[in-house]
Order: structure tokens, then C-alpha cells, then sequence
């Protein structure tokens, strides 16, 4: 610290005070007892200089309780908290109160005795051991010290010795092991500090009802100011995972001379066996099955390539854990199994490889995960055995908090480690074969983030990168047939494209044939069918080579059997139809010159000269209207749904007849009395020209 060095104040002459305060004392209160202590060791503070630096170091605590509230007791962003910081400076009032507060109710500990001859070891201590700290707090106190233990241990039972060498403080203990394992704690002695916070709190109070200390006076016995508040909090809950001698109830946490079930839980996780963890993990995985997002099917932990059907579907391949994936690892274990289940199913090849993606754990954290379900499976096992270990009404309570929280761990681990989405894909083959060589295999490795289920997750991210289609459009679908080419001659069998779609990997991966069906069908009922889709046909007539059932610019169905036909073919033979069909009606009124039958039923001369009254002609039927116009307004606020209508009551009816031409015309109308703004009338005149409107233009009054 730079602030200032309490210890310029500490009196060189120990001995001239230990020697006084052998002599009996009054009682004092515990504001008394500040000042006492204050001034039996250390100097006054008479320069001017050092006052200030008081008042920063004091106002520098102050700002951290006010700037972190939530972090700290409420008591402590107070104006007279401040006040006492100065008063007992350069103690902190934190250390005071639980001397004044705890050890004060132990038998033959007095308030002010006690209290000084216990001070005056520690800061003896860290006066020698050149302790900068800004203040003394009860992380201050160096527990390990033998002078400081004699005073605390002297109040105490012979059975705290072993729980302070174990897991408090001195050179073989476990807080200082997490400190050096975990730099980040070890630059500020974290866990060493939260255990002494902890066993100054809570020695004294250990058989009375309300035992022990909350996490926020905790913290507010370790933290100064420039530290990160949540660097004691990670410390706090490792000592609560490892402790053998730390309990936890709630929020409250303290040391006991009876050894905690959290050491048998960790002898418990110690003694896991791999295969058991593993079969956990992948109980958990087949859990995810329910929820399958986009996929038609999600396969779990599959053991070999046979595990996994053959079939036209989407379907996410979760492997198990063990198969792994490293970043940019192309011979990961995940990466060779995939490639497995990929080219071969039972005997044979995969017919349908490109109906799969694969899930694969981050090696890193499948560490973690690992651990993390040891954790629950130890606790889970001494909450079910409780009876049979003979546990108290608080550790059984405690073993069903731990066995909930690892629960919950394990519940947050298996989507932060089986985040590696596996995308197989293959190169455009015309490039390849242009090159002369096979179009190879890519794989295509896509982290995922989030809490939501695994499939969840990974139909999202397929689908935001049209990596997994749902919905198809008829002209992408053109371009699909035109692009490969796809075709086969004028057409091709619905059923065949399922089967390319499916099978080959430069094309795109379809969620199932139902995405096929509706491109088909919305692509037939467009009216530009001719430029930009297709054609659809029920089959293909033998005898004649034409289409059976052809249909074009209409809403149909159409089915697996079907077939999707080039539009050139197509209009070839809708107007040879539409001719035929002229024809035949123009000459239907003819009548044979050789007696034959004619349209009135009237019949020619008869052998032997003999006649029979012709009957007089009927009367012609109805002229049949041959052109249709209307026009109606659309709401402004919903053209696409008035549009939509239109298309599908009036215009389908008129398309579907033989040889129709159909025109349709947008008239739009806009008055604006407050007039157009300049760059709106740019705009729209600019998007006209683009949609290439016959006439537009802007009027004055």
C-alpha cells in the first residue's frame, strides 16, 4: 500500500506495554476499548500529514462499502461507520467487533486484557514480517504465528490445533495449497484470508445457536480497497468444496473440530469410477432427446455407424464423451467417429450422408463436466445413505443443498462443453471435375452458446446459417435444378430430388421431403412460373410422351410421385392443347356431306330413296364471354393479404382456363395535402424505375 504504512505508528517498547497491562483494569465499553488499544500501541498521531493520509485510507474503505453495496453489510456505507474507522484506525472496526462481540463471551477472555495482549502479538507479527496492508483486519491476523496461536488457542479446545494446521493456516495447509494452485488467488492470499475471516467469526460462537458468519461480513473482513471483491467470493467456495473442518448453512459459513461431509463427499468423488461417470453423462444426453428443435430425429451416445438409421430426415448425432473435439482439430476423436458414421451404415455405405450434423463435447470442459458429476454422484450417495452414516439433522441438510448445487452444475456444464456443432459439406463438383479430381469432404466447426437444449441450440444456429433448411423457396430450388443440373431431360421425379437432396452434400441439407413438397407447390402457383420455377405433371403419358395431369400457375397438390417439369416443355404442350382445343370447338356445328351424323342429330338420304323429315335446327346456344375486367381498392395497411386473396378467389380461376392471357395492373393513387418531401419523391420514383412501373410520376395542384 502507498496510503499509508500503519506500522510507522507501532511502539518499539513491547515490553514496557505488556509489563502494564499485567496490572488489573476497569471494565470499558467496547468505544473505550478502541481507544484504549489504540493508544497502548501505538503512537499518536500528532503530524499534520498523517492525519490526512488517515482520512484517504479511511475515505478509500468508505467508497468501497458505498460503490459495492450489495457486497457488504448494510451498516458499514454508513456515515458513523466512517466515524468508527477513524476512531479505532488503524484497527478496522470489523476486527473490534468480533473480539468485543465473540471471543468476548468465552470464559476468562476479558475486554480489554484480552484484547491487547492478543493485538499486541499480531501486530508485533506483521510489523516483522513488513505487512503493508491499509488497515488490520481479521485476515490480518497471521493465525500461523506460534505467539499469536498461543493467545487465541489458550480460550479454546486442544482440538482446534489440527483444524488450524489442516485447513486454515500454516505452511501445510489447505488454504495456502489453493493459493499457490490458483494465481489468481495467490496475488492476493485469498483463501488464506477468507479462512482466517472465517475462524476469528466463528471459533468462539461455535456451540451457541447462531454460529458463524455471513458471506458479506466475510468479505468485509478480507477486502481492501484496489481488490476485487469477487476474487474472496470464488475463494470462499473453494474452501467450501475442499474444507474438511468448513460448514455452510444457507449463507452463513464456520469452522468445527468435528470433520464436515463435505470430506467424504470429496473421498466420495475421489473414488468415482470412470465408466459409472461416463454412463451419467450420457443418461443426461439421452434426456435431450425430447427436445429436438428443427431435427426430425436426435441420436444420443451412438456406439457404432449401425446405431443411426439410413433415412431422408434431418437428424442431429450427439456423441457420447468419448469423443471429444479440440478446435481445429481435423483428427479429433469427434471428428474420426463422425467421418465413420458418415460413410458407412451396417456393411455398406451411407446412402443419405447429408441428412446429418454432429455435437461433440470441448475436450477442455468435458473435464470439468467430469468432475462436476463426481461431485453429484458423491453427494447424491451420502444424502441416500444418511441414515446409515448416522448423520445430524444440519449435515443431512447440508448433503441435500450440495447434491441440489452439484445438480445444478452438472445441469450448466452439459451446454457450456457439448458445444462443438460438426457440419460436413462438399466442394461444387463442377470446380472439381474442371480440375480433374474428386470433390473432397469439408468440415465445417461451429461453437455454440447458451443455456437452451443442445438441439435447440444447434437447429438455431444451422438454421440462421442456411445450414438446415425449413423452408425452401420455389426459386432457389430453380436455381438448385439449373445450377448442378439436377434435371433429368425436360423433368425429374419429386421422389429423386428427395433422393439428391438427401444423398449429396454440395446441395442443400433439407429439414425433411415436406420442405421439398411446398417449394414444388408454391413454385407451380406463381404466375411467372415460366421465367422463374417450373411446371408440375402427375406422370409422363407412354404412348404419347406427353405429361399426364400437367398443371402450371395454380395452387395444387402435388406429391412424392409427381413430377416437376421445365417450363419450356411445359408450355409446349399446354398450347398444342389449348390449339387442339380450338379447333375442335370450331368445328363442332359441321354437318357430313355423306349422310354422316351431324352435330343436330339430323341424318342424309336413306337406301331406296327413302327420307325422313329433317328436323328444324335448334336454337344456338349462348355466346360464351371471352374477356373479363375489374378493379377493386386495397387497404394500404394490408395490400399482402388483400393481394394474396385476390390471386387465389378471382385470378386462379381465370388462369387455369386453356390459352388464357391474363394481365394484372396496380394502380396507386396518393394524396398528400402537407405535400411530398423531396429525397420520398426521389425514392419512389428511383424504385419504380427498378420494378419497371409503365408510367409513374408526381403532380402539383
Amino acid at each position: 500500500s502507498t496510503l499509508f504504512p500503519y506500522t510507522t505508528l507501532f511502539r518499539s517498547a513491547l515490553k514496557d506495554t505488556i509489563g502494564r497491562i499485567q496490572s488489573p483494569w476497569r471494565p470499558a465499553s467496547a468505544e473505550e476499548s478502541f481507544e484504549i488499544v489504540r493508544r497502548r500501541l501505538f503512537h499518536p498521531i500528532t503530524d499534520a500529514k498523517l492525519f490526512t493520509a488517515r482520512d484517504g485510507v479511511v475515505r478509500a474503505f468508505a467508497d468501497l462499502y458505498q460503490d459495492q453495496q450489495q457486497e457488504f453489510p448494510a451498516g458499514c456505507r454508513e456515515a458513523e461507520y466512517e466515524r468508527r474507522m477513524k476512531a479505532a484506525y488503524p484497527i478496522h472496526p470489523e476486527l473490534f467487533d468480533r473480539l468485543y462481540n465473540d471471543w468476548f463471551t468465552l470464559d476468562n477472555f476479558q475486554r480489554t486484557r484480552g484484547v491487547l495482549r492478543l493485538m499486541a502479538a499480531v501486530i508485533h507479527s506483521l510489523w516483522e514480517r513488513h505487512d503493508s496492508s491499509l488497515m488490520i483486519l481479521p485476515a490480518s491476523i497471521p493465525i500461523d504465528e506460534p505467539s499469536v496461536q498461543f493467545e487465541l488457542k489458550q480460550y479454546l479446545e486442544d482440538s482446534w490445533v489440527p483444524v488450524i494446521e489442516k485447513d486454515i493456516d500454516g505452511p501445510h495447509s489447505l488454504p495456502l495449497e489453493l493459493d499457490q494452485e490458483n494465481p489468481n488467488l495467490g496475488r492476493y492470499s485469498a483463501c488464506r484470508r477468507v479462512a482466517r475471516t472465517i475462524y476469528v467469526g466463528s471459533a468462539p460462537t461455535l456451540h451457541t445457536a447462531n454460529k458463524g458468519l455471513e458471506d458479506r461480513q466475510i468479505k468485509l473482513g478480507c477486502c481492501q480497497p484496489g481488490e476485487s471483491v469477487a476474487t474472496f467470493g470464488d475463494a470462499l467456495r473453494r474452501l467450501t468444496d475442499n474444507a474438511t473442518h468448513l460448514y455452510v448453512d444457507g449463507r452463513r459459513y464456520w469452522y468445527s473440530t468435528q470433520p464436515s461431509v463435505a470430506r467424504l463427499a470429496q473421498d466420495r468423488a475421489a473414488q468415482q469410477d470412470p465408466d459409472a461417470v461416463a454412463e451419467e453423462i450420457k443418461s443426461r444426453l439421452r434426456d435431450e432427446q425430447r427436445n429436438r428443435g428443427d431435427f426430425l430425429r436426435v441420436h444420443t451416445s451412438p456406439e457404432t455407424a449401425a446405431d443411426i438409421p439410413d433415412e431422408r430426415e434431418a437428424r442431429l448425432v450427439i456423441l457420447g464423451p468419448e469423443w471429444p473435439h479440440t478446435r481445429s482439430d481435423q483428427s479429433s476423436p469427434a471428428m474420426k467417429q463422425s467421418g465413420v458414421i458418415l460413410g458407412q451404415r451396417d456393411a455398406g455405405p451411407r446412402r443419405y450422408p447429408n441428412t446429418l450434423v454432429f455435437l461433440a463435447a470441448d475436450r477442455t470442459r468435458l473435464t470439468e463436466l467430469e468432475n462436476a458429476i463426481r461431485q453429484y454422484r458423491a453427494w447424491k450417495s451420502i444424502e441416500d445413505e444418511h441414515e446409515t452414516l448416522n448423520l445430524d439433522a444440519f449435515q443431512k441438510k447440508q448433503s441435500h443443498t450440495k447434491r441440489e448445487q452439484a445438480e445444478e452444475t452438472v445441469r450448466q456444464r452439459i451446454p457450456e462443453t457439448f458445444q462443438w456443432l460438426l457440419v460436413p459439406g462438399q466442394e461444387d463438383p463442377k470446380k472439381a471435375s474442371d480440375e480433374g479430381r474428386t470433390p473432397k469432404l469439408e468440415w465445417q466447426e461451429i461453437r455454440l452458446q447458451g443455456q437452451d437444449p443442445l438441439a435447440v441450440r444447434a437447429s438455431k444456429k444451422l438454421h440462421n446459417d442456411e445450414l438446415l433448411i425449413t423452408a425452401f423457396a420455389p426459386t432457389r430450388l430453380r436455381l438448385e435444378l439449373d445450377r448442378i443440373p439436377l434435371w433429368r431431360g425436360e423433368h425429374v421425379d419429386i421422389k429423386q430430388l428427395a433422393e439428391d437432396f438427401a444423398q449429396y452434400l454440395y446441395l442443400p441439407r433439407l429439414r425433411d421431403t415436406e420442405v421439398l413438397l411446398s417449394a414444388v407447390r408454391e413454385g407451380v402457383g406463381l404466375l411467372n412460373w415460366t421465367t422463374e420455377t417450373f411446371a408440375y405433371a402427375d406422370s409422363v403419358d407412354s404412348s404419347t410422351g406427353g405429361y399426364r395431369g400437367l398443371q402450371a400457375s395454380q395452387i395444387t397438390s402435388v406429391h412424392l410421385s409427381g413430377l416437376v417439369v421445365k417450363p419450356v416443355k411445359a408450355m409446349e404442350q399446354l398450347e398444342a392443347e389449348a390449339a387442339a382445343g380450338a379447333a375442335a370447338t370450331g368445328s363442332a356445328g359441321a354437318v357430313t356431306p355423306s349422310g354422316g351424323t351431324s352435330s343436330t342429330g339430323a341424318t342424309g338420304p336413306r337406301p331406296g330413296g327413302a327420307t325422313k323429315p329433317v328436323p328444324p335446327p335448334s336454337a344456338e346456344p349462348p355466346k360464351k364471354p371471352t374477356r373479363f375486367h375489374g378493379s377493386v381498392e386495397l387497404d394500404s395497411g394490408r395490400i399482402g393479404r388483400d393481394a394474396g386473396k385476390i390471386a387465389e378467389e378471382v385470378l386462379q380461376h381465370l388462369t387455369s382456363l386453356p390459352a388464357a392471357n391474363v394481365r394484372v395492373t396496380l394502380e396507386i393513387q396518393a394524396e398528400v395535402p402537407s405535400g411530398i418531401p423531396e429525397n420520398v419523391a426521389r425514392t419512389v420514383n428511383e424504385n419504380c424505375r427498378t420494378l419497371r412501373f409503365t408510367s409513374q410520376g408526381f403532380e402539383e395542384e
